[in-house]
């Protein structure tokens, strides 16, 4: 065999291997790539599209699981209420059972958000028939008897215009009666130098003797320990938080039963009480300007259908114990929200609209921006990923043709090597048989 035939036939096996490995290589590299392009197209649809059907299913499927726990939880309290009636009535068990129901919040210490135990309720007290208070504990410390009063007369009240003992003597043993969110209003100058709305749902139910109506045992249930089912919920991510930003337009709230907006990322929105006890003014038509400009602006959802009518429709729906999704105007910006009701019922919270309603709401343009800018760095990232790729190929095609060389030269060696010198007969000869 002559040597050119050798080289042929080296050459020939250097193609087929370099083929056999640079075909699905690149085959492989494209597929990647392509694959690659793909889903970031993909993932930037989904991204942009933030509120497709699928979407705001899910924000609604989250604000009624988010109501269903809160109802659990004031069924819980309620509970609470009936174990208390049967317990030893002393001071010493009283205390005990504060004591013993706590449950853990997120507290901020020297600039730190940390988890602590706290009572699940902030006063417990025995009241007889005549309204006097017999025991009474306040944060976990008992009330001496000389500072205990006669809360028949609502301006003896903690928060001076209870009126939970007319509300409680008239009820059925095992009823319940269950007070609005009590605590004084803070307005928004408060609010931005760190003040947060604090206060209580009271909870009472009466107590029978052989005589009849002996009195009632209430439980003053804290009110951090509500509010956070909604403070620290973002609709559009799993993780919570320690306090939501209003400003991201991407939080949730709380409304009663009355309409009352019982808690807000932006606390100046909860519906409180003046320091004599009068309910704060709410929103209106008439003095949405004046309110606003003194930083108290208080919300009753029924009242701010004059901002757009589908927010009254929210809290008619609502009301009628209908979860659903709207959008809405607020302050110029479009809202989508999610509701739903929560499902706790008490003697004066008759069905369907029970306590009241949780929502979950969304800044619609400003969500977008962000999803938009994630979607523009998606596909940044995918350009860069499909660029290196292409550089991988290009670079392992190179190193495997100087592969392919070194390859051709050895098999040509060995070839050279196995066949005996003198031993090529003409009539294998390519050259001859073409010269023929």
């Amino acid at each position: 065999m002559s040597k050119t035939g050798k080289d042929k036939r080296s050459l020939n096996i250097g193609g087929v291997f370099f083929l056999l490995i640079v075909i699905p290589l690149s085959l492989m590299a494209f597929l990647i790539a392509n694959g690659m392009f793909k889903l970031g197209v993909t993932v930037k649809e989904r991204t942009v599209n933030v509120l497709d059907v699928k979407s705001q299913e899910d924000i609604k499927a989250r604000a009624v699981n988010t109501a269903n726990e809160v109802a659990k939880f004031l069924a819980e309290s309620k509970k609470d209420l009936q174990v208390a009636t049967i317990v030893p009535a002393s001071e010493s068990v009283y205390k005990q059972f504060v004591s013993e129901n706590k449950k853990p919040i997120w507290v901020k210490r020297d600039g730190k958000a940390q988890q602590i135990l706290v009572p699940l309720y902030k006063e417990m007290a025995l009241i007889d028939k005549n309204g006097n208070e017999q025991i009474k504990i306040v944060d976990g410390q008992v009330v001496p008897a000389n500072k205990r009063v006669n809360v028949s007369n609502p301006a003896n009240t903690t928060y001076k215009t209870e009126d939970y003992f007319a509300k409680t003597k008239n009820l059925n043993k095992g009823d319940v009666y269950v007070s609005p969110v009590e605590g004084y209003y803070v307005d928004k100058a408060a609010f931005d130098k760190g003040q947060r709305f604090s206060g209580y749902v009271r909870f009472a139910t009466p107590v029978f003797n052989k005589d009849g109506f002996a009195g009632m045992i209430t439980l003053a249930l804290d009110y951090r320990h509500l509010a956070e089912f909604t403070d620290q919920l973002v609709p559009t991510q799993a993780e919570k938080v320690f306090e939501t930003d209003v400003a991201t337009g991407n939080y949730a709230y709380m409304v009663d039963n009355r309409g009352f907006v019982i808690s807000h990322p932006a606390d100046y929105h909860i519906v409180g009480l003046n320091p004599n006890g009068t309910t704060v003014p709410t929103i209106t038509a008439q003095n949405a300007t004046e309110l606003e400009k003194k930083g108290a602006d208080a919300l009753n959802m029924f009242q701010l259908g004059f901002l757009d009518p589908n927010i009254f429709k929210i809290s008619k729906d609502a009301a009628a114990g209908k979860a659903g999704i709207l959008m809405y105007k607020f302050g110029g910006v479009t809202k989508f929200v999610a509701y739903a009701p929560i499902k706790f019922y008490a003697s004066n919270l008759p069905e369907p609209a029970g306590f009241g309603w949780i929502g979950l709401g969304l800044d619609v343009e400003k969500y977008n921006h962000e999803a938009m800018k994630v979607a523009k760095e998606i596909e940044k990232e995918t350009k860069a990923w499909t660029a290196t790729v292409i550089f991988i190929l290009i670079a392992t095609m190179i190193l495997l043709f100087f592969i392919m060389l070194l390859l051709v030269r050895g098999i040509s060696r060995s070839i050279q090597a196995e066949v005996p010198k003198g031993s090529e007969g003409e009539a294998f000869d390519d050259d001859d048989d073409d010269d023929k």
